[in-house]
This record gives C-alpha cells, sequence and structure tokens, in this order.
C-alpha cells in the first residue's frame, strides 16, 4: 500500500491561518463563525483533526490537535460550537444540511450554486431521482412552507420514525430542504422549510458539473495549500476520477502545481514535498 506522503511545516502553518487553528484568531461569535465560513467557503461543524478539511469545532479549539471528546456534552468547546450552529442556522446568512456521505456542512454563499450543480436536485427532474416518500415531505412543506419534526411527519403521514428520517436526509442532500431554526421549548425540534425559500436566487443559478467540481477543487486547495491523494473524494464523497480531473484543471489554469503524482499545492505556496 503507498504510503501518504507528509504534510511540510509551511503547509500546516498555512492551515493554521485559513482553519483559525490558532488560539489568537480562535472562533467565540456567530459574526466571527460566518467571517470563517465564508472565508473557506465551505466547512464540517462537529468534526476534529481526525477529519481532512476546515471544522467549525477546530476552529472553536484553535489548535491543529482538537479531538471531540467522547462525551461532548462536558466540553466546553463543543457545546460553543452547538450554540453557534443554532444561531448560525436561525441567521440564514450561510448555508447549513446534512449533505455529501449525510455529514452536517456549512456552506458560504458563493459556494451555494456550485455544491448545487453537483449535489441538488431541480424540481423537474424529483420523479426520477428523489424516492416516493421524500417527495410525500416536500409537498407538504410546499403547502405548509415551515413545519417542526414531530409536525412534518404527522403532516405527511409517516409512522416509520426511521423512513421519515431517511427521506428528510435524503432532500437534505438534495438541497432541497435546510433547518430553519432549532426550538428547545417545550422539547427540542428542528424546524424544517425549503432551501429556496433562503436563497432562492443563489439555487436558481445553472453551474456545468465539471466547472463546479473545478471550484469546489479549488476552494478546498485554497484553504489547506496542498492536497493529499483521495483527500477530497473523502470529504465531498465525490468521485476520485472527478476530483483529479478538476484538480488537473487547476494545474492547467496556473492555479496549481503537482509536485508529486496525485498531490497538488496552490501555485503561490512553496512547499517541499519529499
Amino acid at each position: 500500500m503507498r504510503s501518504q506522503p507528509q504534510v511540510p511545516e509551511a503547509v500546516e502553518e498555512h492551515r493554521d491561518v485559513h482553519w483559525r487553528r490558532e488560539g489568537t484568531r480562535q472562533i467565540e461569535t456567530p459574526l466571527s463563525a460566518e467571517s470563517f465560513i465564508e472565508e473557506v467557503g465551505f466547512s464540517a461543524c462537529l468534526t476534529d483533526a481526525r477529519w481532512p478539511g476546515p471544522s467549525l469545532y477546530v476552529a472553536v479549539c484553535g489548535r491543529r490537535d482538537a479531538a471531540m471528546p467522547c462525551h461532548i456534552q462536558k466540553d466546553p468547546a463543543a457545546s460553543l460550537t452547538w450554540q453557534l450552529k443554532d444561531e448560525l442556522v436561525r441567521r440564514g446568512k450561510v448555508y447549513y444540511a446534512k449533505l455529501a456521505r449525510s455529514k452536517t456542512m456549512f456552506l458560504a454563499p458563493r459556494m451555494v450554486p456550485c455544491s448545487h450543480a453537483v449535489w441538488g436536485v431541480r424540481r423537474c427532474t424529483e420523479a426520477l431521482r428523489l424516492n416516493v416518500d421524500a417527495r410525500l415531505i416536500a409537498r407538504v412543506l410546499r403547502r405548509k412552507w415551515e413545519l417542526g419534526t414531530a409536525d412534518l411527519r404527522s403532516e405527511a403521514g409517516f409512522s416509520d420514525r426511521r423512513a421519515f428520517n431517511r427521506a428528510l436526509d435524503e432532500l437534505q442532500a438534495a438541497m432541497i430542504v435546510v433547518p430553519s431554526q432549532v426550538v428547545y421549548e417545550p422539547r427540542f425540534t428542528y424546524i424544517w422549510t425549503l432551501s429556496v425559500s433562503r436563497f432562492p436566487e443563489l439555487l436558481s443559478q445553472r453551474i456545468a458539473r465539471s466547472t463546479a467540481i473545478r471550484e469546489i477543487a479549488r476552494c478546498f486547495l485554497t484553504g489547506t495549500g496542498m492536497t493529499l491523494p483521495g483527500e477530497l473524494a473523502r470529504l465531498t464523497g465525490l468521485s476520485r476520477p472527478e476530483v483529479g480531473r478538476a484538480n488537473r484543471g487547476l494545474v492547467s489554469d496556473g492555479s496549481a502545481t503537482t509536485p508529486a503524482s496525485d498531490v497538488y499545492t496552490l501555485a503561490a505556496t512553496k512547499v517541499n514535498t519529499c
């Protein structure tokens, strides 16, 4: 099995700056969280240093070695990340949902059209691409516009909670439904709405899939400084051939260099990959 190239210290320092892995720039407020997401383009919510890519939790911790504890209820950084997530959902200035591989992700507005071109399902193709349960929930939300989880399940006529959750995850992955609010009293629930209600213009844009994947790769490389084999594919669920073509496109337009097989670095980042 081929070993992964080591990440040079210069690249780690690049990531420290862009991913807020520094104590002087760690995230503490919703405004700084929105600024961070806009800067990196897309970010996971509660992943730690063991996963590739930017993470709100790691940025809240403000260090490279941030690790999610087993009991996150007792972790101050995890609690703050959860509170920030709730506030970002309420404010609605960044996109938040379960997207690729059913992982919760934040998207900066500028990345919404590209992500929708890759993962989104347009209304005209829903009958072909969504299952019956997902279409039923979408129909209810188009009629009611906004509902809590329990009310949505009742209106859609689901007795099987797992089937309902699978359909809701499918709609999130298709960028049709998003949470718009988190409510804790009288009981915990998400309020669900249509994504088009928050980002109508961005979701109406049409971008070629190949162009969208190239821009996703550009966004990732800008923050990471250097991508290793399979890294972006693992993060996004895209196929490695598609990601490879996108990265080679960045080399062609002068945005990246490839010092080793399947390794790409920012053209402006001088690193030693030996």
